[in-house]
């Protein structure tokens, strides 16, 4: 008889109860002293008694300008220590946080405002290259529901001197009128009809989520978590901040994004404990010419995740970077985000060739993607993940929320995975036709619509090709108008600037037309292999991965 690719995550923990203020003060109160959280870059430290005072001050000055539970509130900024505060602030007083991605540029911003009815808008006052107070002084008349605007690097002391107006207690009161299976958190995720969809996440999502996730790294108030991973991502805010605050650990910010040195002094010199990364970011610094002068002894686990994970850089991580306990997550922003996880005493090559077993009060199944059927075990389908996790819906998106979560509860992913015999899960393929750059999802629509607005095109197709650096990279294939000649560097500049600079293609093939099915279907499989072939990608492309 045939064993079902079906498995449940039976669990002695109970879930948490709590909204995530309950669970912070909780955790306050076991630890006031222990450093909660560090910025390395920004020389802020702060201990959990601290973090706490911080949190409830910005809490109670965002009550003062007016915010209201429920209301939409945008943080735009890279990792900075006010990002995790706000993240915390608004969770305790009943605002929901949309977080920004930081490569946004002016289109992406003002879809996001508009849809999710940003109110107040907090920001940092630019990026690298990028003005943000200039880029949201271009769309704010063409987005409502935005109030105001909070730019931390001038107004910051400004807001924490507005709590002074409100009292502890009438933080407490709006406190008490929260409830766990509250909305608190709008992550957009690209879609596949071209426009970013807002997962919308509860209390008790994120919060149990970030709780298993540091069960299974086995965090106590003794961790100290590096986290050059972004916060306006779940990687950052739910796989790093939650699993940190839940069980007293510190979080610590080496720099606003990633730079391989910062984060190699960091670990040396906060003696942190767990190192947390995307394949590339590990790989940059195993590959660092510096990598040997810094000390990482301190470290024992972490997360490699947002990516397929190469296993030989998973062995190497391992071995060169002390991390014997390093775990890889699978998951997806709409169930908060981890369904499956290895743990840290799995053997080696569960760790390095799968994406672990369920989550504990998780269930996994794969299904035939055309019947629905479970199928047996070691046979290919689709991931259909059901539980606590699964994202309350797209916001202000019913129709995209039936499609994704059926009538079972059951959410789809789009990955292609076999399950063996004792329940561990290997990603083999994507049914959707999502690219993973360097962390990055990227849906090909979202660009495809996007360069289809470039005068000159007449239709374009973009797929994922692999990269030995990033795992994959974006290649058009763009038919031109009668009479039009176009270079990829002027399709390039034509996007600089008008979309994030990750989802501007790096490879271009000008064509006449497009492999395609008798019933009138691009076939983008047919167009990634002739890519591997044409642009000389089998090395990229035979790199094995979880």
């Amino acid at each position: 008889m045939t064993v079902p690719s079906y498995v449940s995550g039976p669990s002695a923990t109970p879930l948490l109860g709590d909204t995530i203020g309950e669970n912070l003060r909780r955790i306050v109160q076991r630890f006031p002293d222990r450093e909660a959280l560090v910025s390395v870059h920004q020389g802020y430290r702060a201990t959990y008694r601290q973090f706490w005072d911080e949190t409830s001050a910005i809490a109670r000055a965002l009550l003062v300008r007016g915010v209201k539970k429920g209301d939409r509130v945008g943080v735009w900024s890279p990792n900075r220590y006010e990002w995790v505060i706000l993240q915390y602030a608004t969770a305790r007083m009943g605002a929901i946080l949309v977080n920004i991605n930081p490569a946004y540029r002016v289109h992406e911003l003002e879809y996001a405002l508009k849809h999710s009815g940003v109110s107040t808008l907090v920001l940092a006052k630019g990026f690298r290259q990028a003005d943000y107070v200039a880029m949201l002084k271009e769309v704010r008349l063409r987005c409502p529901a935005l109030r105001q605007s909070i730019v931390i690097d001038d107004e910051w002391p400004d807001l924490r001197d507005d709590a002074k107006r409100l009292s502890d207690e009438e933080l407490s009161a709006r406190e008490r009128e929260l409830q766990f299976d509250d909305p608190i958190n709008i992550q957009y995720t690209s879609g596949t009809t071209g426009f970013p969809k807002g997962a919308t996440l509860s209390h008790h999502n994120i919060l149990n989520n970030g709780f298993f996730i540091g069960e299974f790294l086995r965090y106590s108030e003794q961790d100290r978590v590096c986290i050059p991973v972004p916060f306006y991502h779940c990687f950052g805010m739910v796989l790093a901040n939650l699993a940190c605050t839940t069980h007293g650990a510190a979080m610590i910010i080496p720099a606003e994004t990633f730079d391989p040195v910062a984060v190699m002094r960091t670990v040396q010199e906060e003696r942190c404990t767990s190192l947390y990364g995307v394949p590339t970011m590990f790989i940059a610094e195993l590959d660092h010419p510096d990598f040997a002068k810094f000390d990482y002894s301190t470290l024992r686990t972490g997360i490699m995740a947002g990516s397929p994970c190469p296993v030989e850089v998973m062995k190497k991580v391992q071995k060169d970077m002390h991390m014997p306990e390093v775990t890889i997550c699978y998951g997806m922003t709409e169930t908060s985000p981890v369904s499956t996880q290895s743990k840290t005493d799995d053997p080696l090559e569960k760790r390095v060739a799968t994406v672990g077993q369920v989550h504990p009060h998780v269930e996994i199944k794969i299904v035939d993607p055309t019947t629905g059927r479970i199928v047996p075990r070691g046979m290919p389908g689709e991931l259909c993940t059901r539980g606590y996790s699964v994202m309350l819906g797209y916001w202000n998106d019913p129709h995209a929320t039936r499609e994704a979560i059926d009538d079972g509860r059951w959410m789809h992913t789009g990955d292609l995975a076999t399950m063996d015999d004792l329940g561990y899960v290997k990603i083999v393929g994507r049914i959707k036709d999502m690219v993973l750059r360097g962390g990055e999802n990227i849906f090909p629509r979202e660009v495809e619509e996007f360069l289809y607005t470039m005068p000159g095109v007449s239709d374009v197709q973009v797929i994922g090709v692999p990269d030995v650096k990033y795992g994959e990279e974006l290649m058009a294939w763009v038919k031109l108008r009668p009479g039009v000649t176009l270079t990829g560097d002027e399709i390039r500049a034509y996007c600089k600037g008008k979309i994030a600079t990750y989802k501007i293609p790096r490879y271009y093939k000008f064509v006449d037309g497009f492999p395609m099915t008798v019933s009138g279907k691009v076939q983008k499989f047919k167009m990634r292999e002739l890519a591997i072939q044409e642009l000389g990608l089998q090395k990229a492309a035979s790199i094995e991965t979880a």
